[in-house]
């Protein structure tokens, strides 16, 4: 059976697929009490990998959604943390965001937007939560976003 929130994702257009698997010696995430702590997530869609730099080939819309398709990710990470019960999630308590972006581009925080709108739409006031949005002079795989992400989880 579906859970609410991820009816609400179908609403939405978006299922979830399987956690991407970690890409260095790392763990996908921890749990420590009620949080968890769910590793960088990169920007990926159905054709691969999201890469670029903002402020040279990537435009600020296209960077807000490399940002989205985090924000789904670390969804898929925090699903497989809760044993396949995304409910269990209680809020989202803070996201870091890294942007691929050049000495002078200076719209990290938009490009974040992408991943925070998208937690608030689908998530409601569960969904708002603290945030750091930084520049990266470079991501792994030439990636144009990575963002992280603790949660709450009941």
């Amino acid at each position: 059976m579906t859970g609410k929130i991820e009816s609400r994702l179908a609403e939405l257009g978006v299922t979830l697929t399987e956690a991407p698997a970690p890409a260095a010696n790392y763990v996908p995430y921890v749990q420590s009490g009620n949080l968890v702590f769910i590793s960088g997530q990169i920007s990926q869609g159905p054709d691969g990998l999201i890469t670029g730099k903002l402020g040279a080939d990537v435009s600020l819309d296209d960077g807000a959604a490399a940002a989205r398709s985090c924000a789904i990710s670390l969804l898929a990470q925090l699903k497989a943390a809760c044993g396949g019960d995304l409910d269990r999630m209680t809020r989202v308590v803070k996201l870091t965001g890294f942007v691929n972006s050049t000495p002078d581009f200076t719209d990290q925080p938009k490009v974040i937007n992408g991943a925070s709108d998208f937690l608030v739409e689908a998530l409601g006031d569960a969904g708002r939560h603290s945030r750091s949005a930084v520049s990266a002079g470079a991501l792994p795989f030439n990636v144009a976003v990575e963002i992280e992400g603790i949660f709450e989880i009941a």
